[in-house]
């Protein structure tokens, strides 16, 4: 268990400069860094990510950009997306042919998580066999159609591409949120699954059979997590354990898969905040030793999120201060810090591997603008549009 005795009060109020002027950055930097094909780079400046997009950390900054308004920077992100599936639909129906014969391709053969920023597979080493991501950004779909009436027609092939791919390829162990554990299913990999399955079938753009079969591919997922990846009335990070992971929270808020409401949800946030939080920065999980396991401001913003949507908007007020203090003097927020290790001997070896940890990193911008907005808070839109964003030197 962590020691909490660190704990202490946050340094900003939502009301001042401080945090408008990280949104507001936050903002400015992920339309500066996409791409004019709709790629948004991971970090522009960090070795192992420059020049890659991922489906899951690209569709929750296309999510946070679509609540913040920029519908056409979420549609140019979803019509990137789009095409790295619709190229790939025959490797896709083999893939679920395969499946569905009791015959699965290895992993190796597997969609990839993250792609160039062309839209091609890297020709270097990955931990690449993920399934979330590709739940996540149904979900963020079907959120931006709701939020803003907005038509799904134009991704409708890549849509049921997606779901058939889900469908077939759910119950499979692969790598989770962290490329890490490929052994293992993993439950917030599942939640994603679910939430997005569930999410696009409600829209209508699903053939009515296929809709069906996302529908009830998302119960199917729902009664296993209840049965394998519940323990003492939290989720657990994979089917089978007790143990606990904080991407768990992005199944309470705001992907919705659990009602933030619920018993279920209530212990979940309890035990993270109880295990992983320490002076409201928030672990990834208590054996982390990348870069030494320290805290990452974008999963503040995730409890911050559950807080909110649960009910506890003061706590969750306190999460976004203390992510805002972790930005730089130019306003942006790293990937995590190092205020308080899990694993200090294990700092410096990643640092002599990959040098610093990812500064900025835009997915921890993109839960920070969305916490902010479930919160309500202010900030100027017209300092938001880049004065002088070149599109052609993030490529």
């Amino acid at each position: 268990m962590i020691d909490k005795s660190m704990q202490g009060s946050t340094v900003t109020r939502n009301g001042d400069p401080a945090v408008r002027s990280v949104v507001q950055a936050g903002i400015r930097l992920i339309l500066e860094q996409q791409t004019p094909g709709g790629a948004y780079p991971a970090s522009p400046s960090f070795s192992a990510y420059a020049g890659y997009c991922w489906f899951r950390d690209g569709s929750y900054i296309a999510d946070a950009m679509s609540a913040a308004g920029h519908i056409e920077s979420a549609e140019r992100f979803f019509d990137w997306c789009s095409t790295a599936l619709t190229s790939r639909a025959g490797r896709i129906r083999r893939i679920v042919a395969e499946s569905l014969s009791g015959r699965p391709v290895a992993g190796d053969q597997m969609l990839p998580t993250r792609f160039t920023l062309d839209g091609a597979e890297g020709s270097d080493d990955w931990w690449d066999f993920q399934l979330d991501g590709y739940g996540t950004w149904l979900w963020a779909l079907a959120e931006h159609s709701a939020r803003h009436d907005r038509s799904l027609a134009r991704w409708d092939e890549a849509i049921a591409l997606t779901v058939d791919y889900l469908s077939a390829s759910w119950e499979r162990p692969c790598y989770d949120w962290w490329e890490e554990a490929a052994q293992h299913v993993h439950v917030s990999t599942l939640g994603c699954i679910a939430s997005g399955l569930a999410s696009i079938a409600q829209t209508g753009i699903l053939e009515e059979s296929l809709s069906e079969r996302a529908a009830s591919t998302a119960d199917r997922i729902r009664r296993r997590v209840q049965v394998d990846g519940v323990r003492d009335n939290h989720l657990t990070k994979w089917l089978g354990t007790d143990t606990v992971d904080a991407s768990l929270l992005s199944l309470i808020a705001p992907m919705n898969f659990l009602p933030p409401h619920s018993p279920l949800s209530a212990g979940t946030i309890a035990v993270i905040e109880e295990q992983l939080t320490v002076d409201n920065g928030v672990h990834r999980y208590l054996a982390d030793t990348y870069y030494g396991g320290g805290q990452w401001p974008l999963l503040s913003c995730f409890l911050g999120l559950a807080h909110a949507a649960s009910g506890n908007r003061t706590r969750a007020h306190e999460l976004l201060e203390w992510a805002a203090s972790t930005a730089d003097a130019n306003d942006e927020l790293p990937e995590q810090v190092e205020h308080h290790l899990l694993d200090p001997d294990f700092l410096q070896p990643w640092n002599e591997r990959w040098g610093s940890s990812a500064n900025p990193l835009l997915w921890s911008h993109a839960m920070f603008i969305r916490l902010a907005i479930a919160l309500g808070v202010p900030y100027d839109t017209a300092e938001t549009t880049p004065a002088t964003a070149s599109k052609e030197n993030a490529q």
